[in-house]
């Protein structure tokens, strides 16, 4: 499977809905409409799919590394039940003040992924909602696309002149992907 089989997601306002009070249990993990099959959708197009995500919640205190955990699970298995798979998860568990290399903006997590992969990021689709999920694929050599799900409408309003795809929600990217001919 070449290296462009892989898709990129981070989790919050991509996946799920989010909040500004962070998704702190899984009962306050909700999908957003059609992204798990959205993620279905990918997977039966021969695309793996893997979760790159920051949960400075951790840093902050707001839920352990159990919670975070059983957190992923929920989404692993309502995933499955539409018929798709999360192949891996990629978390940065530091604040915004901690200065680490794998909190995005920064690309760390892209390349830990990529190294753990013995693969290369140029021409991955990395798909997120707020700046920094885009400047983060970018940095990593990955193509970043906009969903206007969680922060995406405000991160178009406050960044009209982004040169990227941009569609509403994670399966209107996942169509558009698959319905693209294979290179």
């Amino acid at each position: 499977m070449s290296q462009n089989r892989y898709v990129l997601l981070d989790r919050d306002g991509v996946i799920n809905h989010d909040s500004d009070e962070f998704i702190k249990s899984p009962e306050q993990w909700l999908p957003i409409d059609g992204s798990l099959e959205a993620i279905a959708l990918l997977n039966r197009h021969g695309y793996k799919v893997v979760v790159i995500t920051n949960q400075s919640g951790l840093a902050r205190g707001l839920f352990d590394a159990d919670t975070l955990e059983k957190i992923h699970a929920k989404m692993q298995r309502m995933t499955e039940e539409k018929g798709g798979k999360i192949d891996a998860i990629y978390f940065c568990p530091h604040g915004p003040d901690d200065d680490c290399a794998c909190r995005k903006p920064k690309p760390g997590l892209f390349k830990a992924f990529a190294a753990d992969n013995n693969i290369k990021l140029d021409g991955m689709t990395a798909i997120g909602d707020s700046l920094r999920d885009l400047q983060a694929a970018k940095a990593a050599g990955a193509n970043p696309i906009l969903v206007k799900t969680g922060k995406g409408q405000k991160t178009l309003t406050e960044n009209p002149n982004l040169d990227i795809p941009v569609f509403e929600t994670l399966y209107d990217a996942a169509q558009y992907l698959t319905s693209r001919p294979q290179t």
